[in-house]
């Protein structure tokens, strides 16, 4: 299993390209596949960026909870 496998998930979901997320989150389509693929740690601001982007927790995105939620939606 990749390191990174939900945020790989909720792109597809979303059906969005990795040029269309890094582009978003202000990262190349180079740079964003090395993080989904885990090829390269995702930094932290990075992963505020992809939670704000996608109405979730960090900890969703890293597997610390299966709660899809963020807090703010608690």
């Amino acid at each position: 299993m990749e390191r990174y496998q939900r945020i790989r998930d909720l792109r597809e979901d979303r059906d969005l390209t990795q040029a269309q997320v890094g582009a978003e989150i202000g990262v190349s389509q180079r740079t964003y596949a090395y993080y989904e693929s885990g090829q390269r740690m995702i930094p932290p601001h990075i992963l505020c960026a992809l939670a704000d982007f996608y109405d979730v927790s960090v900890d969703y995105l890293l597997n610390r909870t299966d709660r899809y939620e963020s807090v703010e939606q608690i």
